[in-house]
């Protein structure tokens, strides 16, 4: 699991020096001269040695070897990274960068999710009770949602009110990036591909680790009520919005119980993927 999580880690960031490197070859970037490019090559080789690294099987004798060297590789391309990101500039977040940003956490959170079945010679059918009472759990995912998304809607305006009434805590109410992204898209396949993110990868990928890979771990190592409140906490705590924390939270909780009173991944997957489509539907008709 620490594997897993380092080598998602490792994507993300791989993702986020896709987007600088194209942001400085579209303003057309003299930052760093001719050193650029060799210098993304680089970062691109550490990252991609490091996730060598952490995808070949670890045993007891070599593992702090192998840990230390993974560790050393993503060291060095962050480093490297740095600089680059420093030469692209900053920018405005975008549709492309939105779209390479789910791409490499979410995307690489299912492809990762299947190498460790395949390591373990598990399918996915029985590593996450995808059979198990299989049109009960579409249905008790749907039917969670529509209590879920009201619930939160209505946490979060409370919240607001509360904000807004106590200006000294200096926290304000802030819209996510990724919501003003698809408030901003102008043309359809711009929407489509953002609809197609929120809807699918991403409650794909963050149902998959968080409820399928990392809740169970901590669960069956004996911490129980670890697993519950440390993978919710981290649910919220990923989507960097300090308003939406509590929200988030209880829905992640109650994720977590539909997992464990269905025990199919599929429950939370299509509780979260219809969660994310009402609120997307509610940003198309307020516009």
């Amino acid at each position: 699991m620490v594997r897993l999580l380092l080598s998602v880690l490792t994507c993300v960031y791989c993702g986020s020096l896709v987007e600088s490197i194209l942001h400085y070859g579209s303003i057309g970037g003299k930052a760093g001269g001719k050193l650029f490019y060799p210098a993304a090559a680089v970062a691109f080789g550490c990252m991609g040695t490091a996730l060598v690294l952490l995808r070949r099987s670890w045993q007891a004798e070599n593992v702090m070897r192998r840990l230390l060297a993974a560790l050393g590789c993503v060291y060095g391309g962050f480093l490297v990274g740095v600089w680059i990101e420093k030469c692209a500039g900053a920018e405005e977040v975008s549709t492309r960068q939105t779209i390479i940003s789910s791409l490499s956490s979410h995307g690489a959170m299912i492809v990762l999710a299947g190498c460790l079945l395949r390591e373990h010679g598990v399918g996915w059918a029985w590593g996450f009770g995808l059979r198990n009472r299989l049109g009960q759990a579409v249905l008790l995912g749907a039917v969670a949602a529509g209590v879920l998304f009201p619930l939160t809607r209505e946490l979060d305006k409370a919240l607001v009110l509360i904000l807004e009434r106590l200006p000294g805590l200096g926290v304000e109410p802030e819209v996510q990036q990724t919501v003003k992204v698809i408030q901003q898209a102008v043309f359809w396949p711009s929407r489509l591909a953002l609809g197609v993110m929120a809807i699918v990868l991403a409650p794909v990928g963050e149902e998959l680790l968080f409820r399928g890979l990392l809740y169970p771990w901590i669960k069956q190592a004996g911490f129980p009520r670890m697993a519950l409140w440390g993978t919710a906490i981290l649910f919220a705590a990923i989507h960097i919005n300090l308003v939406l924390f509590v929200p988030l939270l209880v829905l992640a909780l109650a994720l977590t119980a539909l997992y464990e009173w269905s025990d199919n991944l599929l429950a939370p997957i299509v509780a979260h993927s219809v969660f994310n489509a009402l609120n997307l539907a509610l940003l198309h008709f307020s516009k």
